[in-house]
């Protein structure tokens, strides 16, 4: 039972009930998770807990997009190849803005890098490996910090005619 703060304004946050979310693991089954809602006490906004294991507005686990994403050959992803060159170009858009994110969260925390950063050319997953490591799991220790300090890019969009 994490007290997580408000990533809007710091404030307390009350649990007012859950909702499900499904995803899909690596093996193609579906899974329904129980998530929290939270609202703010201080602004009043509605925030909902994010597990390891999910990455904003997608439907596949981390695991498996982290896989595609960085070539493991490891894992198999049961997924249609049009899915995995869309998590690839979500990536590739994403990277330099997680990079800074990253950089920016390691600056204003005063936390060091993972690895010592080198003068050659490097990808940019390499570049975002120096901030969270390369060991498995490395998709959700991006994730975790850009989303609990509301620095998520939100791509879904309401209009109200």
């Amino acid at each position: 039972m994490e007290q997580l703060p408000c990533p809007c304004c710091s404030g307390q946050l009350k649990v007012i009930g859950s909702r499900q979310r499904k995803c899909i693991n690596a093996s193609g089954e579906k899974i329904i998770l129980i998530i929290r809602r939270l609202r703010c006490i201080e602004c009043n906004r509605i925030h909902h807990e994010l597990p390891d294991m999910l990455v904003p507005y997608k439907l596949h686990v981390s695991e498996s997009i982290e896989a595609v994403v960085s070539n493991d050959s490891e894992l198999s992803v049961i997924s249609d190849e049009s899915t995995l060159n869309r998590w690839r170009k979500w990536f590739n858009e994403k990277a330099d803005y997680f990079q800074g994110c990253m950089e920016s969260i390691t600056i204003r925390y005063g936390s060091e890098s993972v690895e010592d950063k080198s003068d050659l050319p490097e990808s940019k997953l390499q570049r975002i490996w120096h901030y969270v490591g390369d060991a498995p799991g490395w998709l959700a220790r991006v994730v975790r910090p850009i989303a609990n300090l509301n620095l998520w890019i939100h791509t879904r969009l309401a209009f109200c005619p």
